[in-house]
């Protein structure tokens, strides 16, 4: 089936609801030093400015593909319903943050119980993250049948 829908700009109506999920992971896309493509599946939050908040551990593929080259694209699929995100990763050099920022991704996808996330947040504190945020040029969405 092909699909014919132009291109947006923003996530907004029925897009940005369908992708301000937390029951929905993203599946990025980065650019590999040899230019081949690399899958990686998410944690992923939109921001109130329309950017995508994405983190990892430090020294991991992906955010290293991104530091490299910031071009990447983030899918999000329920089936055959799905939006796919093109842009541009805006790295995020404040280490203090990129915790804050993952314990609050932990927070949207795992809920509130603080016995059980105080456990883990203590994990990512002992961490080295980074943060990004994913700046849309493009955005494809197929929410039909």
């Amino acid at each position: 089936m092909a699909d014919n829908t132009p291109p947006v700009s923003s996530l907004e109506g029925d897009a940005l609801a369908f992708v301000d999920d937390n029951t929905r992971f993203g599946t990025l896309a980065t650019i590999n030093a040899d230019g081949t493509p690399h899958l990686a599946v998410i944690w992923y939050k939109v921001r109130p400015d329309g950017s995508i908040l994405i983190n990892s551990k430090a020294g991991r593929l992906w955010p290293n593909n991104l530091l490299r080259d910031p071009r990447c694209s983030l899918a999000i699929e329920a089936g055959l319903q799905w939006v796919v995100i093109r842009g541009t990763a805006e790295a995020q050099d404040d280490r203090a943050q990129a915790v804050e920022d993952i314990c609050s991704l932990g927070v949207w996808y795992e809920g509130d119980d603080p016995a059980g996330l105080e456990k883990r947040f203590a994990g990512f504190r002992a961490q080295h993250r980074i943060s990004f945020h994913l700046v849309p040029r493009s955005i494809t969405v197929h929410l039909g049948e």
